[in-house]
């Protein structure tokens, strides 16, 4: 892929895809809000320079703002910040403070910010039952008919006719989570429990490490057992209730598979070079859309989960920042003082766009970007 293809319009698939997420995220914080019996003055979709807007009969604006990465929902009564902007509150009258985000007890308060990151994993939920119940759902059986000559699973003793049960006592129900599982295990050792003959056996393998080119074309490590598995077929029909059910289940696990893909690269189990940033993500929504509607949706699915999980990390100027600060006040019965908070923001503010230069620089590298402008003038 070159520097053309990635800034090319068909990479606004991705603000496409944003954009709804950050509304229903939004959409969250708003409505627990109102319900609180709390006055929204903005309802913002991005940041900075407003583009267009219109105010609604309770007072809220409800606009789009110049920078589209993300939004906010300012209520009355809420600190200010350098994102969203806002003034510092004055004294309220009787009331103004029955509509007052800060003279809400901590639980609405905390309620109100949560509402958001439960939005996203209950919107993935809801779009995910809709499209298993609607278009069903694919899914490979774990029986082994094939073992790859020279592999890990031939070095194991794994024999075709074997159906993979567990990995490491972690159950797995279909072929893709094989996969799945030994890559988020990358160099570690696993064990395989497979039901042979009616009874179960579990066995010790340490898959082999290949480098392969992933959907953007460049090298990536990818772990190998050497099993193949023929009993893929036609998307299988879901009823409601067991749409609803495998929807819950993939969002539980996909969660669990992003912590513990962010531990390994906090441990230095996984480069770092894998945090990606906006331009990654942007490219990999185009391509993703080349494959068909069905993917895209499942990465739609992904995105919103992600954004709902990293909401909740305990950085100020996330929800789980504030989530953070909600409970060190219902501890200690009285909220930090208001330079800790400020102090606390702005170097949560810090944190963020550090993380956000750090991810960029990696996409750019990913992507060859760099390699391009190096080019250039050598």
């Amino acid at each position: 892929m070159d520097i053309v293809e990635i800034f090319s319009p068909k990479s606004l698939i991705f603000l496409a895809l944003l954009t709804p997420l950050v509304f229903v995220h939004e959409l969250g914080h708003f409505l627990v809000a109102r319900w609180c019996g709390v006055r929204v003055e903005v309802f913002s979709i991005g940041f900075g320079r407003e583009l267009f807007g219109f105010t609604d009969r309770h007072g809220t604006r409800w606009k789009f703002s110049l920078l589209l990465l993300g939004g906010y929902v300012r209520m009355f009564g809420q600190a200010p910040n350098e994102l969203e902007g806002g003034e510092k509150p004055a004294a309220m009258l009787p009331e103004e403070k029955a509509v007052s985000f800060m003279h809400k007890s901590v639980g609405r308060r905390a309620a109100i910010v949560a509402a958001g990151p439960a939005a996203n994993f209950i919107f993935a939920i809801l779009v995910l039952t809709a499209l298993y119940w609607g278009f069903g759902k694919q899914s490979t059986s774990p029986l082994i008919d094939e073992i790859s000559p020279g592999s890990a699973a031939e070095e194991t003793g794994l024999l075709p006719g074997d159906r993979i049960v567990a990995l490491n006592d972690h159950r797995i129900a279909t072929f893709e989570e094989i996969a799945e599982f030994i890559q988020l295990n990358l160099d570690q050792p696993l064990r395989v429990t497979v039901e042979r003959n009616g009874a179960e056996q579990t066995m010790a393998a340490t898959p082999r490490i290949i480098v392969q080119k992933d959907i953007m074309g460049r090298d990536v490590r990818v772990a190998r057992l050497g099993v193949i598995s023929k009993h893929g077929g036609p998307k299988v029909q879901l009823g409601p209730l067991e749409a609803a059910r495998a929807a819950v289940s993939y969002a539980y696990n996909q969660t669990i598979n992003m912590l513990q893909g962010l531990w390994q690269m906090i441990s230095g189990v996984r480069p770092a070079s894998e945090i990606g940033g906006v331009l990654r993500i942007a490219t990999l929504s185009s391509a993703v859309a080349d494959i068909g509607l069905y993917e895209l949706t499942i990465w739609a699915v992904m995105l919103s989960l992600n954004l709902g999980l990293i909401n909740l990390f305990p950085v100020p100027m996330l929800d789980g920042g504030h989530l953070a600060y909600y409970a060190v006040e219902a501890a200690r019965g009285r909220p930090l003082s208001e330079g800790a908070q400020e102090w606390g923001l702005k170097i949560g503010l810090a944190m963020v766009l550090s993380l956000m230069l750090f991810a960029t620089w990696n996409d750019l590298v990913y992507l060859k970007v760099v390699d391009f402008f190096h080019g250039l003038f050598t």
